[in-house]
């Protein structure tokens, strides 16, 4: 038997198709506040310890976000560059059909997007099996930018909180895909100034601030935030010393490590990527007086998102509840965070207690 406690998982599922040499596996963490809320991810080497772990973090993350989504995570170990790519979705989905979508509603995750989200619910028969899907078959892509929206109200809200003006406050941006674009978007916006922004080519330095428009514009033309021409180009790995006032790491894990924990100048730390640093990590920022705000808070606008599809609403109306959302829950983090700060305890506090007052309430425990 596989490692459980109290809070999950109840279901992992092992599955394999002989005709595409799929295999997959679908964990099912909590399912007390609803329908276990997780992405699908396909690469060669994904494994059953690495997706339960990643299910766990969606029972939180959904918990914290005030959903009535549970937590669950699938993965499918395939070449995600295979020409054979959609036969293995539609096998999986003929694997797991019967959890779809009563206890397990996928969504996009590394390497499938409103694509394979469309070819899984066509395979199951049922719309209502994904998030994150096509417009045409009602779904709220991801492409909006519902996360990076949240990651940068996320900011805007704690830096309220602290009784300060988001306004000329100086930013670096880790990644610029879908997540760091809107988050450089809505800052900016609102009255940031963006300085830095990186890609996996390198990091555009700027002092004077970055056009948003200007650095779209460069990315889409010449596909690297390096070739702008305005400010300097530094390595990849610079973007975390920088003297600036918000750092967003978001892209990769574990970026920021006791290697480089002490050339962390920002005062903000919001976590767009998930896990971009280890919790001993976070609590040494946290210890200099940097305020974290934990990845299953601020990038939470996704999910939020999935779950305004799921109830068919529009594109304006997702975006005014990923803003009460995000809004009240970052206010609730940084009350019970205290003068001690741990936002990450304070998070997971909150979604804990919700997991459990939902599983009492549901006779899921003793």
């Amino acid at each position: 038997m596989r490692a459980k406690d109290e809070i999950g998982p109840e279901y992992v599922l092992e599955v394999f198709d002989a005709k595409t040499g799929m295999q997959g596996v679908l964990v099912i963490d909590n399912t007390a506040l609803g329908p276990g809320k997780g992405g699908m991810r396909m690469v060669p080497d994904v494994t059953t310890e690495e997706v339960m772990g990643l299910a766990r973090a969606m029972t939180w993350k959904n918990a914290l976000a005030g959903i009535p989504f549970g937590g669950a995570k699938s993965g499918i170990r395939f070449d995600p560059k295979s020409p054979h790519k959609e036969a293995a979705i539609r096998a999986f989905a003929d694997k797991v059909k019967r959890f779809i979508p009563d206890l397990y509603i996928a969504g996009p995750d590394m390497n499938t997007t409103e694509k394979e989200m469309g070819q899984f619910a066509d395979q199951i028969g049922n719309k209502m099996a994904t998030t994150g899907k096509p417009a045409s078959m009602g779904g709220l892509p991801h492409e909006l930018g519902s996360t990076g929206y949240g990651v940068a109200l996320c900011i805007k809200t704690a830096v309220e909180f602290q009784k300060k003006r988001l306004d000329g406050m100086t930013v670096a941006i880790e990644g610029f895909g879908n997540v760091g674009t809107f988050a450089m978007k809505f800052l900016s916006e609102w009255g940031a100034k963006v300085v830095a922004v990186s890609d996996s080519r390198g990091v555009i330095y700027d002092t004077n601030g970055l056009s948003y428009d200007a650095l779209m514009k460069t990315k889409a033309e010449k596909g690297t935030v390096t070739a702008h021409g305005h400010g300097k180009v530094l390595p990849p790995a610079e973007l975390f010393k920088l003297p600036v006032d918000i750092l967003i790491p978001g892209a990769r894990p574990n970026v920021i490590t006791d290697a480089n924990v002490n050339d962390v100048k920002a005062k903000i730390v919001a976590e767009a990527a998930n896990i971009p640093m280890a919790y001993e990590v976070e609590k040494k920022l946290m210890q200099k007086g940097v305020l974290v705000l934990p990845d299953f808070l601020a990038n939470s606008g996704g999910v939020i998102s999935s779950y305004c599809e799921t109830m068919g609403w529009n594109e304006k109306k997702m975006f005014g509840v990923v803003a009460e959302k995000i809004t009240s829950n970052t206010k609730l983090v940084m009350e019970r965070a205290g003068v001690g700060r741990d936002t990450r305890a304070a998070a997971l506090a909150i979604a804990r207690e919700r997991v459990l007052n939902a599983m009492k309430r549901k006779g899921m425990l003793k």
